[in-house]
């Protein structure tokens, strides 16, 4: 898939760009020199990470399953918890500790550590994805979305919040479970929900 090529290949070269040759599964891990300002600022990642939660949530509510719009919100909400239910299971599995705990990217299992995949990347992957998948093609402004994860890819980096390999695993899921929710029948969640959710806020109070 040519959203699927195009947005792993700019995750990748924004994260190989950082990248020299280190440890982890990959090789290419190790510590980027500390930066917690201006754009890479830990408060901007949160205000993106939140901001996106909000933006799929209130969007899918507001535009419901009635139309184009609505159905891919609901894909990104079905996108985004079942990436963050699996990022988590990953994350207890593999106890990864973070850079900001340790110089050596080999040390798994260690206690309660969490840097193994990257759970904001997969998530605002996972959110951007079907939006990707539905119009990009179609319009090709939509594939800046992709500037998001890769952006957030590299500030977790920078405040040693993760390891190359860390985000790179996270975008993969995110985008992986992106386009399976993009290729379902019909989005999952709303499924379940009481038949409102269903027509939306926009359409509920429409004259």
């Amino acid at each position: 898939m040519r959203a699927l090529r195009l947005f792993l290949c700019l995750l990748t070269l924004a994260v190989s760009g950082t990248a020299t040759a280190g440890g982890g599964p990959f090789g290419i891990d190790h510590r980027l020199h500390y930066d917690n300002s201006g754009i890479w600022k830990r408060g901007n990642q949160t205000a993106l990470m939140y901001g996106t939660i909000v933006t799929v949530g209130v969007g899918a509510l507001a535009f419901g399953d009635q139309d184009k719009l609505g159905d891919t919100f609901w894909r990104s909400v079905d996108a985004m918890v079942i990436t963050g239910v699996s990022t988590e299971a990953l994350k207890y599995t593999f106890r990864r500790e973070r850079p900001s705990q340790t110089d050596d990217p080999n040390r798994f299992f260690k206690g309660h550590s969490q840097s193994f995949p990257s759970g904001e990347v997969a998530a605002i992957s996972a959110a951007v994805t079907p939006f990707i998948a539905n119009y990009g093609q179609d319009h090709p402004a939509v594939y800046a979305l992709a500037l998001l994860p890769a952006y957030d890819a590299v500030a977790r980096m920078k405040v040693r919040g993760h390891w190359q390999s860390d985000v790179l695993a996270g975008a993969a899921i995110g985008t992986g479970i992106g386009i399976w929710a993009s290729h379902r029948d019909s989005p999952l969640i709303v499924g379940w929900l009481p038949g409102g959710f269903s027509v939306g806020f926009v359409h509920h109070f429409k004259p």
